[in-house]
């Protein structure tokens, strides 16, 4: 019944928001008349608050159409690479008249990022994909609102988050011969789940695993997030947070953790900032300082669009990676695709590199829990494995922004191009059972 309530509320506010546009409009436009009032501009700037407090914010588009490679402009054409009834593996691909250019693109690695699945779209790492296009071939995993897939796709569990990964994995290890793997939060549990069991069953691992600010052991250090999932029951989840999509959607019935619910968290952390944040925008509209009001709504745009997660897949990471700690404790099983159950053992990654980043100042994963991933992966070598905290970073200022570009980004480019050659090492079940 909220989500109904919710969407009775936003149909009727729709026009109401619509309206503060246009009113903006007419004050700000110095062809109009009430542009000539005495508090116009004051005026305009309300309405275009008002706009944007109460509009709709659909997902953004990724609008990479370029990048800079050693100071040419390399078209980029965006184009979904695999579809699946929960995700898009989207791929970025470059184009150059330049020969020289086009031999290196050629030549550069092939970098699987793995997007969150936490309540915002894979968009939240335009900066991350805009940045890696420099030097790397890039795909991204786009996952899809949990309200727009019909109840006959099924449901979405953990288990086939885990098992989408590999599949993505293998498709990058067919068409280059191998790739590597970057997880930004909440992904860093299933890529090293998913990398664990291809290492267990002997199949070809990644070159490399980046893991950026995740739970892999969410003990250490535990955040206002990681209290929350800790202190309460998974019975009070599924009670209070779990709704059916309306049916003027076509996911319809669909049991889902709704977007507008988790928007709702994410601003109850920073309530104070976030009204500072739009009294400012305010004052910069009154200014007429255009760019820091673009500023605000760009970041906005993206920081208020947020998609409905289905329900199995949400109350099943709450349970694995919050409350059991499966991962850490060694007790999690996974159903693969042909309906198997295997455990989940990290320690049989032997020929994977690792290099696990955190913010200093992130207080979404708290200090130590992505570090924690060195501890499980014992059969990767030490010579292969490298930390890092990036000084005076929060969660987001790890994968985008001036602190991704230029101290964590050099970081993991240079990480990848070290250990882009395959190494070899004895595989099967066998070995690693008896070491």
């Amino acid at each position: 019944m909220l989500y109904q309530l919710y969407e009775t509320q936003r149909s009727l506010m729709e026009p109401f928001a619509e309206l503060a546009q246009a009113a903006a409009k007419a004050f700000n436009n110095p062809l109009s008349p009430l542009a000539h009032l005495p508090q116009a501009q004051r005026m305009a700037a309300g309405y275009a608050l008002l706009h944007r407090l109460g509009k709709d914010y659909e997902k953004p588009e990724f609008g990479v159409r370029t990048v800079a490679v050693d100071g040419l402009d390399v078209a980029i054409h965006e184009r979904v690479e695999l579809d699946k009834p929960f995700c898009e593996l989207r791929r970025f691909k470059r184009f150059s008249d330049d020969p020289a250019t086009l031999t290196k693109l050629k030549t550069q690695p092939v970098v699987l990022i793995v997007a969150p699945l936490s309540g915002h779209y894979a968009t939240l790492l335009r900066d991350t994909v805009r940045t890696m296009l420099k030097d790397h071939k890039v795909y991204i995993t786009d996952w899809k609102n949990a309200r727009t897939v019909p109840l006959s796709e099924g449901e979405f569990h953990l288990d086939d988050y885990v098992n989408y990964v590999q599949e993505f994995i293998r498709h990058l290890q067919k068409e280059y011969g191998n790739c590597h793997v970057m997880s930004v939060c909440q992904p860093t549990v299933p890529v090293l789940a998913a990398v664990s069991l291809m290492a267990s069953r002997g199949e070809t691992t990644p070159l490399s695993m980046t893991m950026m600010g995740g739970p892999i052991d969410a003990r250490r250090s535990p955040t206002a997030v990681n209290n929350l999932a800790m202190t309460k029951s998974h019975s009070w989840f599924e009670n209070n947070v779990i709704f059916r999509v309306p049916s003027n959607f076509p996911g319809a019935g669909r049991r889902v953790y709704p977007g507008f619910l988790q928007h709702a968290g994410f601003v109850a952390m920073n309530p104070d900032h976030h009204a500072k944040s739009h009294y400012d925008y305010f004052e910069h509209l009154l200014k007429g300082d255009d760019t820091s009001a673009e500023a605000h709504r760009q970041f906005y745009d993206e920081y208020n669009a947020v998609l409905d997660m289905d329900a199995h897949y949400y109350l099943e990471t709450i349970k694995t990676v919050f409350q059991d700690f499966s991962l850490v404790q060694g007790t999690w099983d996974v159903k693969n695709a042909a309906g198997e159950i295997e455990r989940v053992r990290p320690q049989d990654i032997q020929t994977t590199a690792l290099l696990s980043v955190e913010g200093e100042l992130d207080d979404i994963s708290g200090s130590g829990q992505t570090e924690a991933a060195h501890g499980l992966c014992v059969g990767v070598p030490v010579h292969r494995k490298r930390h890092y905290e990036a000084k005076g970073a929060g969660h987001y200022g790890i994968f985008s922004g001036l602190r991704w570009r230029e101290l964590v980004y050099p970081l993991v480019r240079d990480f990848v191009r070290d250990h882009n050659t395959p190494l070899k090492a004895g595989r099967g079940r066998s070995a690693r059972s008896a070491a």
